[in-house]
């Protein structure tokens, strides 16, 4: 028999998909992996699947991939198939930020920020581990939240150790379906063990030699959450490079900079040297030096990896 259903666990070559309240097992065909999809993983978690199961069986073949609404998608670094799908079907889109162990870059957050503009998906901030903050990483963080906010993205500072910090987010991912990406190392495993205790999910300490991330979360999953929604926990990624972004269409992904092009004198302005341009002079004043820095290794297909 033929079920559809959602893809909420996906290991590489096996995938968990929730039918009805039951969870079955689906596997792909190599052949599959052949028919136009050019990302290292064709199926992924948010997908609606169908599933050919053998009668009395809980293990079968996926067929078929509906169409998906959206997703976050990055570009690989050292892999011979050029994307990698994070999620698919997203409400929500969070990217847990540390200012310092490990510390989050701004290009790295306007990366991402970039790509769910580009796929019309909600995005956000969470800056995480506030309980670790001195007063001048206190300070620091405030001014990347009232940067971000005048941008109009909600941003959150939390600490899974302090529940009262974790209302306002509880708040903004209920009955959602929202992803949650973020260096190895964010807490993103600890912050979900808070929204979602019964789960215990492993967690890990930062390298003290290198001041990094250590991977504990080693595939992407799809938990639901107790007040109605769900939670997608992926792998922790240290790069994100954006993908097939066209430069004329560049800045349509940085709110602020779109914005303040509509007074440009030319239509194709690119914001980067021309007369009449109403970006450039907006620098320092409307548009933070760092999101037009942002912009600008977009527009150029440059320091992907930052």
């Amino acid at each position: 028999m033929e079920i559809t259903g959602l893809v909420i666990k996906s290991t590489g070559s096996n995938y968990e998909i929730w039918h009805e309240g039951k969870v079955f097992n689906g596997r792909i065909k190599g052949t599959f992996r052949l028919k136009g999809i050019d990302t290292t993983n064709p199926v992924v978690v948010g997908d609606r699947v169908m599933l050919d199961l053998p009668e009395g069986e809980t293990t079968g073949w996926i067929t078929q991939v509906k169409p998906r609404k959206n997703y976050i998608i990055r570009k690989s670094k050292n892999l011979s198939k050029q994307a990698h799908i994070l999620a698919t079907n997203l409400d929500l889109a969070l990217i847990v930020v540390t200012p310092v162990l490990p510390r989050t870059s701004t290009g790295f957050i306007d990366r991402y920020l970039a790509t769910a503009e580009a796929y019309s998906i909600q995005a956000g901030l969470i800056f995480n581990k506030a309980d670790l903050y001195d007063n001048d990483v206190h300070d620091y963080t405030d001014e990347l939240i009232s940067l971000y906010q005048k941008v109009g993205y909600p941003c959150f500072k939390v600490s899974a150790l302090q529940p009262e910090t974790l209302l306002k987010l509880k708040e903004m991912l209920r009955n959602k379906v929202t992803l949650l990406s973020g260096h190895s190392g964010a807490g993103k495993s600890t912050l979900i063990n808070a929204l979602i205790p019964e789960l215990q999910l492993k967690t890990a300490e930062i390298s003290k030699q290198h001041l990094k991330g250590m991977h504990t979360t080693t595939f992407a999953q799809m938990h639901p959450l107790p007040d109605g929604g769900f939670i997608i926990d992926t792998p922790g990624i240290r790069e994100f490079g954006t993908l097939n972004f066209n430069p004329k269409e560049v800045s349509h992904f940085f709110p602020e900079i779109f914005q303040a092009g509509k007074h440009c004198r030319f239509s194709d302005c690119t914001h980067t040297h021309e007369s009449g341009c109403a970006v450039i002079p907006a620098i320092k004043k409307e548009i933070a030096l760092s999101r037009y820095e942002s912009y600008l290794s977009i527009y150029r297909n440059e320091d992907l990896y930052r």
